[in-house]
């Protein structure tokens, strides 16, 4: 089990930062290739400080190449900054990180409007050039959300799954689905996992807001086996709570702790990674994790970059 927070690290803003960018009408090859240079040593810095604090997951912000699937692009970002991206890759490897992204709610795959469809399959192939410069291995995923229902959820469904076959490899390769909390629950995306072998991922709170009456633990063993960890690594999960005092589905500021510690505890045996959708980031990802010290699914690490595992009390040095 590794915890991990979304995009932006709060301790280390402004000064670093993943998401720099600038208007379109701004737009110049220079200006682009200046902003990847600071997003990428931000990356780096980003990497590099949650090693040093225990945090073995990161989500890295669909930000940090401006534009780069908008047609005004012409620039071979992949290749021209291969260097930074293989550094920032290797601070992965070496530590045994767990990475992922996840593409706006724009990215929709089962719209009926063919030039969105477009330009989604260009979004995701975005994503995925970014985790093969890195050098990353299948356990690098990129979630999204079913999409919408446009009236008739069957044939929606039935949209997702010829344009998933529609995905260059790379990014259909990386592919993975996630319950949302008003269109599309977990029951959909397990339909999905069995037309196309996609890995689900469940999000908790989601699954609280919308579902069709699994049980959680139910819900959890479904989505867990649709993982192959050798392909694609531990399940993924999300987990946040309700705001206090928000609007339904609203994500909390901070990490209800009494909250977090049961969901550990039901559900253990369980091995996922667990990204922390809570507002303040990387100071909720500490505490989850001092929580969760005592669970023998965690994985610890040193600040050399090795991984100290606790198996069942004993402890195994190795690397990530």
């Amino acid at each position: 089990m590794k915890i991990g927070y979304p995009c932006q690290n709060r301790t280390l803003a402004p000064a670093v930062s993943t998401s720099r960018t600038f208007r379109l009408a701004s737009w110049s090859p220079v200006r682009f290739r200046e902003t990847v240079a600071q997003n990428l040593e931000g990356l780096r810095q980003i990497l590099e400080w949650n090693v040093t604090q225990g945090i073995g997951f990161f989500r890295i912000s669909s930000d940090i190449i401006p534009f780069a699937s908008h047609p005004v692009c012409n620039v071979c970002w992949w290749e021209e900054f291969r260097e930074e991206f293989a550094a920032a890759g290797r601070i992965v490897r070496e530590a045994g990180l767990r990475i992922t992204m996840h593409p706006d709610q724009f990215a929709l795959i089962n719209s009926p409007h063919p030039e969105i469809v477009e330009r989604s399959i260009a979004e995701l192939l975005y994503h995925a050039r970014i985790l093969d410069a890195m050098e990353l291995d299948g356990a690098a995923r990129i979630q999204i959300h079913v999409g919408g229902v446009y009236g008739d959820r069957a044939a929606a469904l039935r949209r997702f799954e010829a344009n998933w076959r529609r995905l260059p490899e790379p990014a259909r390769r990386r592919l993975t689905v996630e319950n949302d909390d008003r269109l599309y629950p977990v029951a959909d995306c397990l339909l999905l996992h069995q037309a196309l072998g996609v890995p689900v991922l469940l999000d908790f709170f989601h699954h609280q807001l919308l579902n069709r009456g699994e049980a959680e633990a139910a819900a959890l063993a479904a989505a867990a086996g649709t993982w192959d960890a050798a392909a694609s690594g531990l399940p993924l999960t999300d987990y946040s709570t309700q705001k206090p005092g928000g609007r339904t589905g609203a994500h909390a500021e901070t990490l209800d702790a009494a909250d977090f510690a049961d969901f550990l505890r039901r559900t253990r045996p369980v091995d996922f990674d667990i990204m922390l959708e809570i507002k303040d980031k990387e100071i909720s990802a500490r505490r989850a994790i001092d929580l969760a010290a005592g669970d023998p699914r965690l994985v610890r690490f040193r600040w050399d970059g090795r991984t100290e595992e606790r198996n069942n009390g004993r402890s195994e040095i190795g690397t990530g």
